[in-house]
């Protein structure tokens, strides 16, 4: 049996606790030193601990995991950050001319598996005290499509470009207009089909400093796609893009496809990864603590799988209870009288930019979805409603206590996740509600102890969005709660906002571009359409049926719904699914899907 012991060291605080977990430790008592303190924190060795679990159990901080595994495993170790730190095993197999799609929940691997195919970091096949050379990296791995990349690697005969993550932190590195950077990286002299494909001539001439996120994705992802490489790997391509954006950058990577190159992808969106996607590579595991990667399947049967929580061929169960997606849009019946707010026509004018809002209504205990394309005037809607942003119109609306989040989060908080809470939380906080229904969902209670400004991405949006939810307010606005989620977070939040909303009869406003997301959250939807960057209409809440024609329709594109899962799927551009659903006016829930 192979033993992984992972200690989370931003957790461990031995002088808070007096090191319970060597008191409890069995071994410990009968003289064999499995746990010790170095450096004021726990050190757990594997072969020494008998896999009892007391210390996960006693440690006040639950900053101990420990995890017993099949040895076959154990040979297959491609990398491990340290002692009692992640564990990779296994890694995704190449193939010239074939999109592999990464699928899994965030801190399993993922991110880690690009950067070792990048050649970021060196695969230590769990050594990490003293890392393997070239020539046992590549014996490792003799007989599979691994040992001839890693040769050329060790060689540098293979070129390589990677998309990373967080696109946010690209201006932080790189100076200067989004021409002299897309000019240089031009190897493949594709620019100028890339600047059409992925609309970026409004940003041609503009600083990166100024772009936005979505603006900064596509720019990333033009980069990666002009340079002249054998791999490109594509880390979360979608982040921050709407749907026709994330269709655009889709078509854009599959173009490789062409070239016969190693194309990867590490991707969150169901639909945009199945839709870009030829193969798939399931990981599983516990986050934070070690991943496996499977072998390869179809992309059809890859995603059912993850979402199933079986790997037949593995025989592997890695989920209790699978993901299930309902085919029909909830019904709602709130009455008119249950209205919170109500806005009659107005107008909102920048340089160069104009909204124009038509009148509307939010009842009680009401979530409106709110879809629309980029730059189309979303996020100022939701800053005059929060009152970050004021309208010269005579309206004036509601004194409302108004939650927000914002579309891009700040960790500008000192203190630590816990503090952060009880002081939004101060009468609910210790309450069995206020943890049953906010933070256990989005696993928040792990994150306690961590200080606010060192939290991933992911990590700091589900604070964020526990924050607005704490808040003693009468609307709850929320901008993109899904941008750095995996799937099961993404329904999480989304279950979570709607338990918050339903008991205690707060309506909320939810801009977001994930369908999959805004089709389980959302009762009505509004739908903004317009000219991105120039002028956005805000139409009236309308009903999810009518609302999901009214932006697919814009969009120009169908779903249609798995046999077996009933998750929506992207129809490919004139296939017969898509012309027959277009002909009827049905883009979304259709009768023929549902049966």
């Amino acid at each position: 049996m192979t033993r992984v012991a992972v200690l989370d060291s931003d957790k461990c605080k031995v002088k808070k606790c007096g090191q319970i977990c060597i008191k409890f430790c069995p071994m410990v008592r009968s003289r064999l030193e499995a746990i010790r303190i170095e450096d004021d924190k726990a050190v757990i060795s594997e072969i020494l601990c008998s896999g009892c679990g007391i210390c996960v159990k006693k440690c006040p901080f639950e900053a101990i995991s420990i995890v017993n595994l099949p040895d076959e495993l154990d040979k297959d170790c491609s990398y491990r950050f340290g002692q009692n730190k992640f564990k990779l095993f296994r890694l995704p197999t190449p193939s010239p001319g074939i999109v592999l799609g990464l699928l899994g929940k965030n801190g399993i691997g993922k991110t880690t598996t690009l950067k070792v195919l990048s050649g970021e970091i060196k695969p230590n096949l769990g050594y990490y005290e003293k890392a393997p050379e070239w020539n046992q990296i590549i014996r490792h791995y003799r007989g599979s499509t691994l040992q001839d990349y890693f040769l050329k690697m060790s060689e540098k005969n293979l070129k390589i470009t990677h998309k990373p993550q967080y696109v946010d932190k690209i201006p932080q590195a790189i100076s200067g207009k989004v021409k002299d950077l897309l000019e240089k990286t031009d190897e493949r002299n594709i620019i100028e089909n890339l600047k059409k494909d992925l609309e970026l001539e409004k940003i041609w001439t503009r600083s990166l400093s100024v772009l936005s996120g979505g603006e900064l994705q596509r720019v990333a992802v033009a980069a990666a796609l002009s340079r002249d490489a054998d791999v490109y790997l594509f880390d979360e391509p979608s982040s921050y893009l709407d749907v026709k954006q994330r269709l655009q950058v889709a078509k854009a990577i599959r173009t490789l496809k062409e070239e016969k190159k190693i194309i990867i992808i590490a991707e969150h969106d169901l639909a945009i990864i199945d839709y870009l996607s030829d193969q798939i590579c399931v990981f599983y595991g516990e986050s934070s603590v070690y991943g496996v990667v499977s072998h390869v399947h179809g992309v059809r049967t890859g995603i059912n799988i993850y979402l199933q929580g079986y790997i037949p061929d593995e025989n592997i169960l890695f989920r209790k209870e699978p993901i299930i997606f309902h085919p029909k849009p909830p019904s709602t019946s709130k009455s008119v009288e249950d209205s919170t707010l109500k806005w009659e026509n107005f107008e909102k004018n920048f340089k160069g930019f104009e909204l124009v809002a038509k009148s509307g209504e939010i009842k009680r205990g009401e979530i409106i979805g709110i879809l629309g394309p980029n730059g189309i005037g979303k996020t100022t809607f939701i800053k005059i409603l929060a009152g970050l942003e004021k309208i010269k119109n005579k309206q004036k609306f509601p004194e409302l206590n108004v939650s927000y989040k914002p579309q891009y989060i700040a960790a500008d908080y000192e203190g630590t996740v816990q503090e952060l809470l009880k002081n939004l939380a101060k009468k609910t906080f210790t309450s069995s509600w206020y943890r049953t229904e906010i933070i256990q969902p989005l696993r928040i209670n792990l994150l306690f102890e961590r200080g606010v400004q060192e939290l991933s991405g992911g990590e700091l949006q589900k604070v964020a969005i526990a924050a607005c939810l704490s808040r003693k307010a009468d609307l709850f606005l929320l901008d993109e709660p899904s941008a750095y989620l995996d799937v099961e977070e993404r329904l999480n939040m989304a279950k979570t906002i709607r338990r918050v909303v339903e008991a205690h009869n707060i309506p909320a406003f939810v801009v977001e571009h994930d369908v999959v997301t805004q089709d389980f959250i959302a009762d009505r939807l509004m739908v903004f359409n317009g000219n991105p960057g120039k002028k956005g209409i805000a139409n009236p809440p309308c009903t999810l049926r009518a609302g999901m024609n009214s932006f697919l329709k814009d969009m120009n594109i169908t779903f249609r719904r798995d046999a077996t899962t009933r998750r929506p799927r992207v129809n490919k551009e004139n296939s017969k699914m898509d012309n027959f659903q277009k002909e009827i006016g049905e883009y979304y829930y259709t009768s023929l899907n549902e049966k």
